[in-house]
């Protein structure tokens, strides 16, 4: 009987525990995105916040991310659609490649997360819970983590993936930043992480539920399952409460990282404009604060934290370069650059070539993402292009292959458009990807330059106004 009243008590306080959360968070028709994997945890998680749903008034959804990893991967997802089919649950699943290299932990996370954040969601609500925030915080500790990455798991984490845009020609550098064209992406929240694998599990055998067993998370050849199994077991003969006293110490160094940052940004205040970091508020700065506004920088673009030695290197580059020299450091998916005496981060992108062509056939949109952006082609009247002057030809969009000249200003000559760029601002590796307007043979538009005169709309004349919105 002791037994029973303890279980009902653990499934008791998990379902109140997920309802105190999600009430601190979400707000009425927010709409919620379970990550799941059909294993105990995202199961428990999804029930019970399937029976609070409609209390709350919160719209709730499944996606089930296929790795195809295991031989079972695709029974994984029938049982999952299954499972919210048999409680009205709306879901989806998506098939992932995850590459082979040196981790594919890593990389299989990377790969989910991706999908995560192509989500139609306000918060993609993931399982993870007390157990995983422990062996989070040792594999930190082990790999030798800073203060931010021993902080761990957040319950909530929010991210935006910046997009810059780029249209009417500035004297100011930098053109193409515009914050206010960012586009969000769904936060992250945790509601289990005060809650142990136990009491998750004893939910489960009171509500009946089923659920599937990932083989691989018995193989102990993977770091967090040599952790698990091998590890934290005989921890927790001498220590019992390691897992709050873990999760404890995790918070307490989330609040120091938050100092941290809020130092970086005192440190960067004036000097972070439009994505990029004026290269003085870093020679300012002792080394310390110097690093730290660095990564500070660093982690707003999304750049996973390099290592100490690379950082240090760039922190080098930047600082002791000629003024005249192109920096460019490797941060694995980006480059670190440097501009007229400003950092940039820049997303690395697959080459393309010089040939590069594009017909525009009328869209109000084109998608370029070869180029890292979308070209919008909105429509305007006696402004930008004028449409009956591009029936001439076919239009087109192309790069840069040198020798192209434009007239943006009808008083004065036909110019370079090398010299028009330089003026503009606009750095080297944006001019590579820049996406030129021409018909037939004649250049029409440039961004961040403007429009040749001879293709300038007259007043009242119906028009398109060209405006290269940067995703990358």
């Amino acid at each position: 009987m002791a037994s029973s009243r303890k279980s009902s008590r653990s499934r008791s306080d998990l379902a109140t525990r997920v309802a105190a959360q999600v009430r601190t968070v979400i707000r009425p028709r927010d709409r919620l995105l379970v990550g799941l994997s059909g294993g105990v945890d995202s199961i428990v998680l999804l029930d019970a916040l399937h029976r609070i749903a409609r209390t709350l008034g919160f719209h709730l959804a499944a996606l089930h991310v296929n790795h195809q990893l295991s031989p079972n991967a695709g029974r994984w997802s029938v049982f999952c659609r299954d499972w919210c089919r048999a409680r009205g649950i709306p879901f989806r699943a998506v098939k992932v490649r995850v590459p082979r290299g040196n981790s594919l932990e890593a990389a299989a996370r990377a790969a989910r997360y991706a999908a995560f954040a192509g989500a139609a969601a306000d918060y993609v609500v993931l399982a993870q819970h007390q157990d995983d925030q422990a062996e989070t915080v040792l594999l930190q500790l082990l790999r030798g983590a800073g203060v931010k990455g021993l902080a761990a798991m957040p319950i909530i984490r929010s991210e935006d993936r910046g997009s810059r845009i780029q249209g009417k020609p500035r004297t100011r550098s930098l053109p193409q930043l515009n914050p206010q064209s960012s586009i969000p992406n769904p936060r992250i929240f945790r509601p289990l992480l005060d809650v142990t694998r136990a009491e998750i599990e004893a939910y489960a055998r009171q509500r009946k539920l089923k659920w599937i067993e990932d083989e691989s998370n018995q193989d102990v050849y993977f770091q967090r399952n040599f952790l698990r199994h091998e590890v934290l077991p005989v921890l927790a003969k001498r220590f019992p409460a390691y897992r709050a006293t873990i999760a404890r110490s995790a918070a307490h160094l989330a609040e120091a990282a938050r100092l941290l940052d809020e130092v970086a940004a005192a440190d960067g205040m004036e000097q972070l404009e439009g994505g990029a970091l004026a290269v003085g508020a870093l020679r300012r700065l002792p080394p310390a604060r110097a690093r730290n506004l660095m990564r500070f920088f660093l982690a707003g673009h999304g750049v996973s934290m390099p290592g100490v030695e690379r950082l240090e290197e760039a922190l080098r580059q930047a600082l002791s370069a000629r003024q005249d020299a192109r920096v460019r450091v490797d941060l694995g998916g980006f480059d670190l650059q440097r501009f007229q005496d400003r950092l940039h981060v820049v997303p690395r992108l697959a080459p393309v070539r010089k040939e590069y062509s594009r017909r525009w056939r009328g869209e109000r949109t084109l998608a370029l993402p070869e180029l890292g952006g979308v070209l919008v082609m909105a429509p305007s009247r006696g402004q930008g292009v004028g449409l009956e002057r591009l029936r001439g030809g076919a239009v087109t969009i192309r790069l840069r292959r040198g020798g192209e000249r434009l007239q943006p200003d009808c008083r004065r000559p036909r110019r370079s458009l090398k010299n028009l760029l330089q003026e503009t601002g606009i750095p080297p590796w944006q001019r590579e990807r820049m996406p030129l307007v021409f018909c037939g043979q004649n250049l029409v538009w440039a961004p961040g330059v403007g429009t040749e005169c001879a293709f300038q709309a007259a007043p009242g004349e119906a028009a398109v106004h060209p405006v290269w919105d940067v995703r990358a």
